[in-house]
């Protein structure tokens, strides 16, 4: 082919991937995401990093619940070492 020829086609793809580049960041700052190394909006406004987040509160377990759970638990045992035999 003719070299003239490849390199308009090559700077045609280049000027369609440098378009189809800018779409995505477009889209990828609709959705929040960000690129790596780039600080938060609310970390480079204020220049402060947001306070952390608490932890979850455990949900503790009544006894009753745990008795059910024990109890099918050997249940379970109880078949698995029958069927070994």
């Amino acid at each position: 082919m003719d070299k003239l020829l490849l390199e308009a086609a090559l700077e045609g793809l280049t000027l369609q991937l440098d378009r189809v580049a800018g779409q995505i960041a477009q889209v990828q700052a609709m959705m929040g995401k960000r690129k790596a190394g780039r600080p938060k909006a609310s970390e480079s406004a204020s220049g402060a990093v947001a306070a952390p987040k608490k932890p979850k509160k455990r949900r503790t377990m009544s006894p009753e619940a745990r008795e059910r759970i024990a109890a099918a638990q050997k249940k379970r045992w109880a078949a698995y070492r029958k069927a070994t035999k």
